[in-house]
């Protein structure tokens, strides 16, 4: 019966998380993570020293579907740019495998307060903008191997704290002139590179830890991760189609109001 109640709680999760991946390219795990540690925890799926690493590698596991889904509805849009999305995939793929190295070697709390830092200047820049006029000013995207660089440090530190990267990909684009929805699109594509390598290091490290007998591949609870998917998957595209008609200056506001809650959560941690 708790099991079930479980499923019950994620799938409710998961019918929001659907519809900001699709909305804003976003993974979801923003949402998910703090709030499945809380379901986990409730229910005492583990020891709480285990909550965390087991609400990320979830969260990531989710993602792979909750990203497909939006990007197929992206692409149906016509929103993913497919001349720069290999690229920026093959960047977010490194970096992906990368953190796995790296979230071992740096210090947790150092991680978190310049992730927290950097997002936050990266709202608040968002937000301005999404309040001024428009001008004239472009700025040329750089040539791919340039562009690859900067995807792998957005790809790495997404896939460490379990989010599908669109909280970083996302205004790095639009930085450079790409539109927003197009930059909404391929931060969907690129969710699936991500969650796909930063599954396989959590289903591999945590075979160890936990037993598939109690619900576990690895680190990633599969009861949760059924409850998120089974609503995620057709929340998702209610969300990309939301894209057409919300103004850009208003997808800006949410997307600049979800980073700043990431930035929060990040510190209070």
């Amino acid at each position: 019966m708790n099991e079930l109640l479980l499923i019950i709680y994620c799938a409710l999760l998961g019918s929001g998380v659907g519809f900001l991946a699709g909305l804003l390219g976003i993974g979801g795990g923003l949402v998910i993570v703090p709030i499945l540690s809380i379901i986990l925890l409730h229910f005492a799926i583990l020891p709480p020293e285990q909550v965390v690493i087991v609400a990320i590698a979830t969260s990531l596991a989710s993602i792979l579907f909750t990203s497909t889904s939006s990007a197929i509805a992206h692409h149906k849009n016509g929103n993913v740019p497919w001349n720069l999305a290999p690229w920026i995939m093959t960047g977010v793929a490194l970096g992906a495998l990368i953190s796995g190295f790296l979230a071992a070697l740096l210090p947790g709390n150092i991680v978190r307060i310049i992730f927290a830092v950097s997002v936050a200047l990266i709202a608040f820049k968002m937000f301005y903008s999404s309040t001024k006029k428009e001008t004239t000013t472009t700025r040329n995207m750089p040539n791919n191997f340039v562009l690859t660089f900067l995807t792998t440090i957005t790809g790495g530190l997404s896939a460490m704290i379990g989010i599908g990267g669109g909280a970083l990909l996302v205004p790095l684009l639009t930085f450079f002139s790409l539109d927003m929805k197009k930059a909404i699109g391929c931060a969907s594509a690129c969710g699936i590179v991500i969650a796909l390598f930063g599954s396989i290091g959590y289903v591999s490290s945590g075979i160890s830890y936990l037993s598939i007998t109690d619900g576990f591949a690895g680190f990633v609870y599969l009861p949760a991760l059924f409850g998120i998917v089974c609503t995620s998957w057709f929340t998702a595209p209610l969300g990309a189609k939301a894209t057409n008609y919300l103004p850009v200056p208003i997808i800006k506001k949410i997307f600049s109001a979800l980073l700043l809650a990431m930035a929060t959560n990040m510190v209070l941690s």
